[in-house]
C-alpha cells in the first residue's frame, strides 16, 4: 500500500448526502478510507474527532479539511466530498459544501505528507476549489488533485518571493519572513504560509516563509533571515528554533489569522518594521535549547488550558446557580437546609406543611411554594456537583484530548470527596492531563493502538491521579481550602472592601480574559463551596456580578453623554452594550477596549474598583453566579446592589469620556495646525 496513490475514485463522494452534520460526514468519509485498507476506522474517527475538539477545520471559501495523523492510519489517505446541502464546519463565513479529508500515517518524512502539503497550498486559489466545484466525474476529481498536488516545490519556501509588478513603486521595498505552524502539522501551516505569500505579493513586498509541518522542516537560510525587516510567527505550536530570530520586529499571532486575514498581517508586518518601539523576538528567551523559551511555552499552555476548563464549567455553573436562585426565591433561603428530605418524602400529590429547622425554628414557606423551592434547590445543588470535576476533567482534556477525560473528571470527583474543593480540581486537571499525554507518547505496537486512547490511557492515568489524590494530595489541598474558605467568610469592615476593590479591578481589566476569569472562577468556585449560614461567598459573588456589569454599561452611557467622540460604529456597539451589561456580559465592552485601550481599559477598572468596594461595604450577597439584573430577587439588599452599579458606571463612564475628550481636542488641535500651516 506504500505506493498507492494518494486519492482514487473509491475515495471521491460527489453529490451525495453523508450526513446533517460535520461528525456524520467525517465518519462517512473516515469510513471510505478504512474500505481501502489504509486505515482502521474506528481509530481514524476517533482521532479526526480529537483533532476537531481542538479547533475548527473550516475555512473561508466554503470548504472544509478535518485531518488527523493517526497511527490508526498505514497509509496517508485523501478522501473528498462535495455535499448537495453544505454542512458547518466552524468557517466565520458560513458552511462548507466542499470537504477534503485528509488521514496521515502518525510520524514525519513520508512523502505522502509532503503531497498533502501541496495539497493545502492549492487550496488557497480560488481557481483551484472553484474547478473542484465545477468536476463532473470522480475521475475529473482525482486528476484535478493529483495534478495539484504532484507540482514542483515552489520556490518561495526557502527564498523571498519576488514582488508583483505594481503601476505604483514609490513606497520602499520590505523584507520579511515568516514560520508557520498548527498542532498537525499539515492543513493549517500550508494554508497559511501560501496566503501570506499571495498577501505579500499583493502588497508588493518579499516573503520567505518556513512552514514547520509535519513532513519535515525547510529551515530559511541564515542569510535571508538576517536581511528581513521583520518576522511574521503564524503558530499553534512552538517555533522551532526561534532564537534565529533575535532582534527582529515580531507579529506573533495564531495560524488561523494568516489562513484568515494575510494581508492584515502583512500590513502589522511592514509598521512593525518601521516602528522602533515595536516587539521584537527576544534571544535570551528564544533558546532552541528549552530554558525559559519553553517555560513560557508551558505557562502559556497552562493558561489556555485553564480557560478551556473554566469555559466548559461556566455551563454548569449559570444552571445549577440560576436554579439554586430561584429555588431560594420560591422557596426560602432557608429551603437548602431541608431540600433533598422534602423531595425525597413528599409530592405534588403529597406537599409538605409545616416543616421545622433542626434549630426548631420553623421553615419561612410551606405547601406548594417549599415543595417547588425544594425542586429547585435539588437541582441545583446536582448540578453545581459537577463543577468542579467538569473544571477538572476539561482541563485534562484541554492537555491530553479524549483520553484525559476520564482521569480528569474523576480526580475532580475525589477532590469533591476529600474536600479539596477546586484548587484539588486544579491540580487535579493538570496531573491528569500531563500523564495521559506522557502516556499518549508511547509508540505500541499496531494491535494495542487502537485500544490506548479508550482504554489504556484511562485506566492508567485515572489510577494514578486518583491515587495520588486519595493518598498524598488530597488532605492538604482540602486545609488550604478549608483556610482560604475561614479567610473569606471572616472578612467584614475595611478588608472586604480591599477585597471589594480588587476583585472590580480584576472583573474590568481584560473583560472577559484570563484575569477577569480568574476572579469569576474565585467566586463561583466559594458559591459552590458555601453554606446556607456562610455569607462570605455571597459577598464576593456580588462584588464580582456588579464589576462585570459595569464596562458595557459605562461605555453605552459615553457614547450617548459624548457621540462625537465614537465612530457610528461605535455609537451602534453602545447601544447593544446597554442590554450585554445588564445580562453581566463584560465582553460587550471589548470592541472599544480593542480600538483604544490606553483611555477605555484604565477608566473601565477605576469604575470596577469603585463597585466591588461599594457592593462589600453594603453587604450586598448574592446566591445566582450570573443573570445580571435579571436575577434581582436573589440579591439583598437590592438597592446597594444598584448603587454600587449607578455609582461604578457614571465613575467609569465620566473617566472615560474625559480621557477621549483630552485625546480628541489635541487630534483638532493638530488638525488646526496642519491646515493653517498647509
Amino acid at each position: 500500500m506504500s505506493d498507492a496513490p494518494l486519492i482514487t475514485t473509491d475515495l471521491v463522494s460527489l453529490d451525495h448526502p453523508l450526513g446533517e452534520n460535520k461528525r456524520d460526514v467525517i465518519a462517512a468519509l473516515a469510513r471510505r478510507v478504512a474500505a481501502t485498507g489504509r486505515a482502521e476506522a474506528n481509530g481514524l474517527i476517533a482521532s479526526l474527532g480529537e483533532r476537531e475538539a481542538q479547533g475548527a477545520t473550516g475555512f473561508p471559501g466554503g470548504f472544509a479539511i478535518p485531518h488527523a495523523r493517526s497511527r490508526a492510519v498505514t497509509t496517508a489517505a485523501l478522501g473528498f466530498a462535495r455535499l448537495p446541502k453544505p454542512v458547518d464546519f466552524g468557517a466565520k463565513d458560513g458552511p462548507a459544501d466542499l470537504v477534503f479529508l485528509i488521514a496521515a500515517p502518525d510520524g514525519a518524512g513520508d512523502m505522502h505528507l509532503k503531497l498533502l502539503q501541496r495539497l493545502a497550498r492549492g487550496l488557497a486559489r480560488p481557481d483551484f476549489v472553484a474547478s473542484l466545484r465545477a468536476a463532473g466525474s470522480a475521475e475529473e476529481v482525482v486528476d484535478l488533485i493529483m495534478a495539484q498536488v504532484e507540482k514542483k516545490k515552489p520556490a518561495t519556501a526557502s527564498a523571498p518571493s519576488a514582488p508583483a509588478a505594481t503601476e505604483t513603486t514609490s513606497a520602499p521595498t520590505c523584507a520579511l519572513v515568516a514560520v508557520t505552524s498548527c498542532p498537525t502539522g499539515i492543513a493549517h501551516t500550508y494554508m497559511a504560509a501560501e496566503n501570506l505569500e499571495n498577501a505579500a505579493r499583493e502588497a508588493g513586498v518579499t516573503i520567505a516563509v518556513e512552514p514547520q509541518g509535519s513532513g519535515g522542516i525547510d529551515f530559511l537560510d541564515p542569510e535571508v533571515i538576517k536581511a528581513a525587516d521583520a518576522v511574521i510567527f503564524a503558530h499553534d505550536v512552538e517555533v522551532r528554533d526561534k532564537h534565529r530570530f533575535a532582534g527582529l520586529p515580531v507579529v506573533d499571532v495564531g495560524v488561523k489569522r494568516a489562513v484568515d486575514d494575510a494581508p492584515a498581517l502583512i500590513d502589522r508586518a511592514i509598521r512593525a518594521a518601521k516602528d522602533p518601539q515595536a516587539s521584537r523576538v527576544s534571544a535570551e528567551s528564544s533558546s532552541s535549547e528549552g530554558g525559559s523559551n519553553e517555560q513560557v511555552s508551558m505557562a502559556k499552555r497552562i493558561q489556555q488550558v485553564l480557560m478551556t476548563g473554566v469555559s466548559y464549567m461556566i455551563p454548569f455553573v449559570a444552571a445549577g446557580g440560576l436554579l439554586t436562585a430561584l429555588a431560594f426565591v420560591i422557596g426560602g433561603y432557608d429551603v437548602a437546609f431541608k431540600a433533598q428530605d422534602i423531595v425525597l418524602t413528599h409530592s405534588f400529590w403529597d406537599l409538605p406543611g409545616t416543616v421545622t429547622l433542626d434549630s426548631g425554628e420553623a421553615m419561612s414557606r410551606s405547601g406548594l411554594a417549599l415543595y417547588i423551592g425544594a425542586l429547585l434547590a435539588t437541582l441545583g445543588s446536582v448540578a453545581m456537583g459537577f463543577l468542579v470535576a467538569a473544571l477538572s476533567g476539561y482541563i485534562a482534556f484541554g492537555l491530553a484530548g479524549r483520553p484525559g477525560l476520564a482521569p480528569g473528571f474523576v480526580g475532580g470527583a475525589i477532590s469533591v470527596l476529600t474536600g479539596a474543593g477546586f484548587i484539588g480540581g486544579l491540580v487535579t486537571g493538570l496531573v491528569a492531563g500531563v500523564i495521559a499525554m506522557w502516556l499518549a507518547s508511547f509508540r505500541p505496537p499496531r494491535w494495542l493502538a487502537g485500544l490506548m486512547p479508550v482504554v489504556i490511557i484511562p485506566l492508567v492515568a485515572t489510577f494514578i491521579t486518583g491515587g495520588l489524590m486519595l493518598a498524598f494530595l488530597g488532605r492538604p489541598l482540602a486545609a488550604l481550602m478549608e483556610a482560604l474558605q475561614s479567610g473569606l467568610s471572616s472578612m467584614s469592615g475595611g478588608s472586604a472592601v480591599v477585597l471589594g476593590i480588587i476583585l472590580g479591578l480584576m472583573m474590568c481589566f481584560d473583560l472577559g480574559g484570563p484575569v477577569n476569569k480568574a476572579a469569576y472562577l474565585f467566586a463561583t468556585a466559594g458559591l459552590a463551596e458555601g453554606s446556607p449560614t456562610s455569607t462570605g461567598p455571597y459577598l464576593v459573588m456580588a462584588a464580582v456580578m456588579a464589576s462585570g456589569m459595569v464596562p458595557p454599561l459605562a461605555m453605552a452611557l459615553s457614547t450617548v453623554i459624548r457621540k462625537k467622540y465614537y465612530s457610528k460604529a461605535e455609537r451602534e456597539n453602545g447601544k447593544t452594550a446597554w442590554l450585554l451589561g445588564a445580562s453581566f456580559i463584560s465582553e460587550g465592552a471589548i470592541p472599544f477596549a480593542a480600538a483604544d485601550p490606553l483611555r477605555v481599559i484604565p477608566s473601565m477598572m477605576l469604575g470596577g474598583a469603585v463597585t466591588g468596594a461599594l457592593s462589600m461595604a453594603f453587604g450586598v450577597n448574592l446566591r445566582a453566579p450570573h443573570g445580571g439584573i435579571f436575577v434581582i430577587l436573589a440579591i439583598t439588599p437590592w438597592w446597594g446592589f444598584l448603587i454600587s452599579i449607578v455609582a461604578g458606571v457614571l465613575v467609569g463612564a465620566c473617566a472615560v469620556t474625559i480621557a477621549k475628550g483630552l485625546h480628541y481636542r489635541k487630534l483638532q488641535a493638530n488638525a488646526d495646525t496642519v491646515s493653517v500651516t498647509g
